[in-house]
């Protein structure tokens, strides 16, 4: 195959591949590997207007590991991104407006997260990146110190809430069926890099009160997602983009919900415990 040119999307975060269309997507026995060193060296990779139907994505994201499964839409490993009522999943959506980690609630965090717009709207509806990696990266040599040993709890009801402020007692069933998870605020990767765990489901230090530890978290997001730090893709009918999930924070930015705006996503599931 010939060589792949490629383009930065921005000073910090992301990369455009050039060239490439739905069938080389799968062809081309080099582009799962070049994928997974563009997404460590920039988080984002991004292959614009391909439109690639969902069985390409699938095989596609199959080369680069195991996807989960979505049992309640049509392709079991796409899940289908819109507020559309028959959407199983709608009522949870709107706590993508807030940065977060995909899968944080879970045991092992997904690796890599794949998005193709199949709709979008006249205006807004972007999804923003922000490296934790950089984040890290970042912080003086006492603050790395201070952090190194807190453990975050990630908790359902966190997130939800910053949508749905007045719940309903069944909102607070339901978000209860989720098990909290307990994290390190700062993950030693198995490639010697560290990252940072924070985000909207980042609920309260662990072992203190819920109040405690706000401020900080708070603190640290703020700093990690200054505009100068942060890549913003502006959604076209057919792109696909991949991300680094162990290493972003991201979130949807504001749109009107009374426009149809249809994301599919694929996710290459986790193989590292954050440690």
């Amino acid at each position: 195959m010939p060589a792949v040119a490629t383009t930065e999307l921005s000073e910090r975060v992301g990369v455009e591949i050039l060239g490439v269309d739905a069938d080389r997507l799968v062809a081309d026995p080099d582009l799962p590997r070049l994928c997974q060193e563009l997404l460590e060296k920039y988080g984002v990779v991004l292959f614009r207007e391909l439109h690639a139907p969902d069985a390409v994505q699938v095989e596609f994201g199959a080369k680069l590991g195991e996807l989960a499964r979505f049992p309640k839409f049509p392709n079991e490993h796409v899940m289908e991104i819109s507020f559309d009522p028959a959407n199983p999943l709608a009522p949870y959506f709107p706590s993508n407006d807030f940065w977060h980690i995909d899968g944080c609630l879970d045991r092992m965090i997904a690796r890599t997260s794949i998005m193709s717009a199949r709709v979008i709207t006249p205006e807004g509806g972007e999804t923003a990146f922000a490296s934790t990696y950089l984040a890290y990266d970042e912080l003086g040599d006492r603050e790395k110190a201070r952090l190194r040993d807190i453990r975050i709890v990630h908790r359902m009801a966190r997130i939800q809430q910053l949508s749905y402020t007045d719940p309903s007692p069944e909102q607070l069933a339901d978000w209860e069926r989720w098990d909290d998870r307990i994290h390190p605020l700062v993950w030693q990767h198995e490639s010697g890099r560290r990252s940072m765990v924070f985000g909207a489901t980042a609920s309260h230090i662990h072992g203190t009160d819920p109040a405690d530890g706000r401020d900080l978290l708070d603190d640290l997001e703020h700093r990690a997602t200054t505009p100068d730090r942060v890549y913003t893709h502006t959604w076209s009918v057919g792109d696909l983009v991949l991300w680094d999930n162990t290493g972003l924070v991201h979130r949807a930015c504001e749109f009107d919900r009374s426009q149809p705006r249809k994301m599919a996503r694929s996710t290459v599931l986790g193989s590292e415990l954050i440690a």
